[in-house]
């Protein structure tokens, strides 16, 4: 006799587990972008400053840029507590999903600052306003709202890589999923919810991504 392809009560069973793993997903994706969203901003910000700090962040950029997130988590989570620090699986993939993406957003900023018309600039000097005040009242507002759109692609993003952080023990809604496979043997069940609890989430944030692209693209 064949085995049952999909068991209802089974799924019941473990529905509540993943549940509570996409909370936990949902969690690291919300304070990763954070992270991302303000030290991006910051590092873009820097690489308009003095050149010796310049260089310094953007050789930092380009490191963090060019090594694989996975790497870094293991970084943090394996070797940091050879030096005294011992942070949460959580806490570990906060920050590492918050730092990688952190240094693809600020060229997002970068972006947006960059295509402030020159002028613009220029008249802020001739005014002379302080240099803070060019940047958060002539600069940033122009710039930000310009680049939310790709910004949204990479929260998009970092939410599906949240699943990474099940190689450090974090049990997000995959590792629930994993767990539950490993545990009775039967993963098609968990995987396949696991896939559309991502779809369900993902997808409407993208169609709302297009739709801000589209808001922006009439400015």
């Amino acid at each position: 006799m064949s085995q049952q392809i999909w068991d209802w009560n089974y799924t019941f069973a473990i529905l509540p587990a993943l549940l509570e793993g996409l909370g936990l997903t949902l969690v690291a994706t919300v304070l990763g972008s954070i992270v991302a969203m303000v030290l991006g901003l910051v590092l873009a910000v820097l690489q308009r400053g003095p050149r010796p700090l310049a260089v310094v962040v953007r050789g930092f950029v380009e490191l963090v840029r060019s090594t694989p997130l996975l790497v870094q988590i293991f970084f943090l989570y394996f070797v940091l507590p050879q030096f005294g620090i011992v942070l949460s699986a959580l806490t570990v993939g906060v920050i590492a999903l918050g730092v990688h993406y952190a240094c693809y957003t600020s060229e997002v900023y970068r972006a947006g600052i960059d295509a402030v018309p020159r002028g613009q600039w220029e008249a802020a000097t001739a005014l002379s306003l302080p240099r803070s005040r060019v940047w958060t009242g002539v600069v940033l507002p122009q710039a930000v709202p310009r680049v939310v759109p790709a910004l949204g692609n990479y929260v998009i993003s970092m939410f599906k890589e949240v699943p990474l952080l099940t190689a450090i023990g974090l049990l997000d809604v995959v590792g629930r999923a994993q767990e539950a496979g490993d545990t009775y043997f039967r993963y098609v069940e968990p995987y396949t919810i696991a896939g559309l609890l991502f779809l369900l989430l993902s997808y409407p944030a993208s169609l709302l991504v297009r739709r801000l692209e589209r808001r922006v693209g009439t400015i």
